[in-house]
Order: structure tokens, then sequence, then C-alpha cells
């Protein structure tokens, strides 16, 4: 196995993913805040070390993950996920508990990912979303369960259907994907139970 298969990854595994696991479970509850991730991981490109870093608290060997074009097309990627997390590849999103995406902007329909089922609605997808930042975008006003008021975003990198998408993710509750947008400056996530709005001039 090559080096670049092994080494960076967390130097505390433990304690790494503990650190990383807190930052997803906060911005979960928090939908639409930025929760830093301090975290350090130097994975193959175009993997980003935040994305690495949420990839490696959340799968594991019983994981099944979903890489999209750019990641699968990296020769180094697959290998150093597979060392570090044993998570088993597969092929199609629909198959995936998670699926790590480097592309956001060319992500697949949200609905060909698990949605769960009415009984178990656990059994959907996890989409992990390499963004390019978390301003300079469009605003989006989110509402939902976990915020108080009102809560923005103005995240560049989505899709440009990314409203329309998410509303009929929305509508599907209790079913419906769950995302974590990753970027430079650490975490945003938005739980299927988040509503999401363009800001009106």
């Amino acid at each position: 196995m090559q080096l670049t298969h092994i080494e960076g990854g967390f130097a505390a595994p433990v304690f790494d993913s503990q650190s990383v696991f807190r930052a997803v479970m906060d911005a979960m509850a928090q939908p639409g805040t930025v929760q830093a991730v301090s975290v350090a991981t130097q994975p193959p490109a175009p993997l980003s070390p935040v994305a690495a870093a949420v990839a490696l608290t959340l799968c594991d060997h019983d994981s099944k993950l979903w890489l999209d074009a750019p990641l699968r097309s990296a020769g180094a990627v697959a290998p150093w996920l597979g060392f570090h997390t044993g998570a088993p590849l597969v092929a199609e999103e629909g198959e995936a508990q998670f699926a790590l995406v480097a592309d956001a902007a060319a992500l697949p329909p949200l609905a060909r990912f698990a949605q769960g089922t009415q009984e178990f609605p656990d059994r959907s997808a996890t989409l992990i979303l390499q963004v390019q930042a978390f301003d300079g975008g469009p605003v989006l006003v989110l509402e939902g369960p976990g915020i108080e008021t009102q809560a923005q975003i103005a995240t560049t990198g989505l899709p440009a259907d990314f409203l329309v998408q998410w509303r009929a993710n929305n509508a599907l509750f209790p079913r419906g994907v769950d995302l974590i947008l990753t970027a430079p400056e650490g975490i945003v996530c938005l739980p299927r139970t988040t509503r999401i709005s363009l800001l009106e001039d």
C-alpha cells in the first residue's frame, strides 16, 4: 500500500473523531450555524480537509459510501478513505448511507439517494457536500426546528436548482436526505426538517 493511502488521517483518532462529531451534532441541532472543524487532515485532492474529517468521523466498515465522479476519478481518494474508514464503496447513489461530493454544483438529484421509509426514516442517506464558502452566494433563509426565528446562509457552489430540490425533499418528511455542507471555514448542516427560501430583495 502506498504511503499516500495511509498518511494524512487523524493524528489522534479517538479525540479527533469526538471533536468532529460534536461539531456535526451542534450543526445538526442548530441548522444554518457555521461550526468550526479544527481537526486537521491531509487527504488526497480533490477531497477537502474538512469533508475528509467529517467522512472519517461518520463512516465505518458498516457504512456504504458513494463518491461523486471527481472523487472516483482521483486514484488516491478511494484507497485513502478505505484505509481510514473501512467503508465499502457503492456504485449507485440509492445504495449509499453516506455520499461524499466534491463538486456540489454537479450534485445528482437528491431524489436518487436513499430516502428512508415511513417506518424507518433513519435509513435515508446523509450527503457530505464540498462547497466553496458560506458567503458570497444567494442569501437563503432557513426556518424550522433548532432555529429560533430565522437563520441565513449565502453558500456558494450549490446546484442552480437546489431550492426546488430541497423543497421536494422537505415535503417527504419524515423521509428525505440530510446535508452536511463543508467549506474551509467549517460545516453547516441542513436536516430534512429545515425549510429554505430565497431572501427577497
